[in-house]
């Protein structure tokens, strides 16, 4: 706390050098002390780790609270619990705020949010990602409404700026009840394993309310979030981890809309990838990882998948394809043999509706059997979910190509980006069996009777089951209608992709005139 007699007696330059001192210390020595103990940075720390070195100017570092109320008339910190200002991310202009848990645990005032919007004013106004780091108890409770206003201009500000900029969150500590809102949000969701969590309401009110004893861990924390709730799409071993995956994700993003990703140089060589051609299995039922096809298809060690461990059935990420960054979407036939279920949907969803925001190209790669069947699925509303996805890739814009490596099934087969919802170009391996559904479950329908009426009805199945399979299960027929643009080898995905994308580098699309569309939420 100042002490205006002790500065009387400074000059105007000590004075200065007095404060900027007492800002660096937050709630001071000891609560960094106690930061640290818990195997957390403090909010400058973190900043300097993401930051480039010497790059930061800081905004807002004498701002103090108002409050009169409960004793906070005698309590005052410089920075007010927030530390916010811009900087470079290997020379690239973000916006930053950090949470100070060392002043008031972090608690929100009217002035801390005001900093934070005008950090985010500042974001749009000149189109550069926003980097926001979690670590707060909530609303200061002696502030009453005026925290409750903050975080909502807050969100206000999230939503105008979502599609815009991107919007990157690490949760470093605590982060609960209206605080999580913000979060949500916006673009990614990054967790620091064992000391940071997120929840609406926290263990006590649970306990009282439903009478379940959970604790922190376990309601909100990183694994939580990370697998079952998907909340979270980075899970993190430590704050250094979560530091260095947050400088690695934007290094697959545009600046802001208008921009596109930058591009690492890249010199064309023998593209052509062998291993690819042993990859499906001869067996239709035999699993494979998709990740492995991946592998082989995008710059060496470029992957950085996104929701790791939820709705593994489907795998979204990041990657470079020829020096450029590209989304990725597969079925995973190693998990559920690729089905599509409700979270499977919806993580692949809300990663094309980003991608498509950020001008980042799509190639997507389907190995897809159907649908998940089940009361469950059909309850909790598969449908309306499912729906989401289909009108995620409706709506992209930007190039879009799909590789079917085996199976193309059902109203699955149209969901995943097909030619008829305005996919570029559509590649499929001779392996890929494009058809309304199994070979065996078609033979049983259409050939009920006959199998019925046969002397040897397995015989009769097996035999329609082949029919079927040679005449349906194959690429070709989609092929004759134009709906799939050539069937390819394996081997040559990489470069094929290469050119597809080179050549619809400066495609235009343009949807209806429209406020927004209404999305199956």
């Amino acid at each position: 706390m100042s002490d205006l007699h002790a500065e009387a007696q400074l000059s105007k330059t000590e004075i200065l050098a007095r404060k900027n001192a007492e800002a660096l210390l937050g709630g001071g020595q000891d609560r960094i002390d106690a930061q640290h103990k818990r195997g957390k940075l403090t909010a400058r720390e973190r900043i300097d780790l993401l930051l480039d070195e010497g790059s930061f100017e800081e905004i807002g570092k004498f701002v103090m609270h108002r409050t009169k109320d409960f004793g906070l008339d005698k309590e005052y910190y410089l920075g007010d619990g927030v530390v916010t200002g811009y900087g470079t991310v290997n020379g690239r202009l973000v916006y930053v705020f950090s949470q100070d848990f060392t002043v008031f645990g972090g608690s929100l005032s009217e002035t801390y949010a005001n900093k934070i919007v005008k950090i985010m004013d500042l974001a749009l106004q000149n189109g550069a990602p926003l980097l926001g780091f979690n670590d707060s108890g909530g609303a200061r409770i002696q502030e009453g409404v005026l925290s409750l206003a903050g975080y909502s201009d807050i969100f206000y500000k999230n939503t105008l700026a979502s599609g815009v900029i991107p919007q990157l969150s690490a949760i470093m500590g605590p982060c609960a009840g209206g605080a999580a809102y913000s979060p949500a949000i916006t673009d990614f969701i990054l967790m620091v394993e064992n000391t940071s969590y997120m929840f609406v309401t926290g263990p006590n009110v649970v306990k009282t309310v439903t009478h379940e004893s959970v604790t922190s861990e376990e309601l909100g924390g990183a694994n939580t979030h990370s697998s079952r709730s998907g909340v979270t799409h980075f899970a993190c071993a430590n704050e250094i981890a979560c530091i260095t995956r947050l400088k690695q994700l934007l290094s697959y993003m545009p600046q802001n809309c208008e921009e596109t990703a930058p591009a690492l140089p890249y010199e064309p060589a023998d593209e052509l990838r062998p291993l690819l051609d042993s990859i499906v299995p001869e067996n239709p039922n035999q699993p494979y990882d998709m990740r492995e096809v991946i592998a082989g298809i995008i710059d060496a060690d470029s992957f950085l998948e996104v929701h790791e461990n939820f709705a593994e059935n489907i795998v979204v990420g990041f990657a470079r394809l020829g020096g450029r960054s590209i989304g990725i979407v597969g079925n995973q036939p190693a998990v559920l043999a690729g089905v599509l279920d409700i979270n499977a949907s919806t993580k692949a969803a809300r990663f094309v509706r980003f991608c498509d925001s950020f001008n980042i190209p799509l190639l997507v790669l389907e190995d897809v059997p159907g649908f998940l069947p089940g009361t469950e699925q059909e309850w909790r509303g598969i449908i309306t979910n499912g729906a989401k996805l289909l009108y995620a890739f409706c709506e992209a814009t930007v190039p879009r190509i799909t590789v079917i490596t085996r199976k193309a099934y059902g109203g699955a087969y149209a969901v995943m980006n097909s030619k008829h919802i305005g996919a570029d170009m559509n590649y499929a391996w001779p392996t890929a069996e494009i058809a309304v559904m199994g070979a065996k479950g078609a033979a049983e329908i259409i050939f009920k009777r006959e199998i019925a009426q046969a002397e040897a009805p397995e015989a009769k199945l097996q035999e329609k089951v082949d029919d079927y399979q040679q005449k349906f299960a194959t690429p070709y027929r989609a092929a004759h209608h134009g709906f799939i643009d050539e069937v390819i080898l394996p081997s040559e995905t990489r470069q094929k992709l290469i050119r597809a994308f080179k050549m619809l580098e400066n495609k235009v699309a343009t949807l209806p005139r429209k406020k927004h569309g209404n999305i199956p939420l």
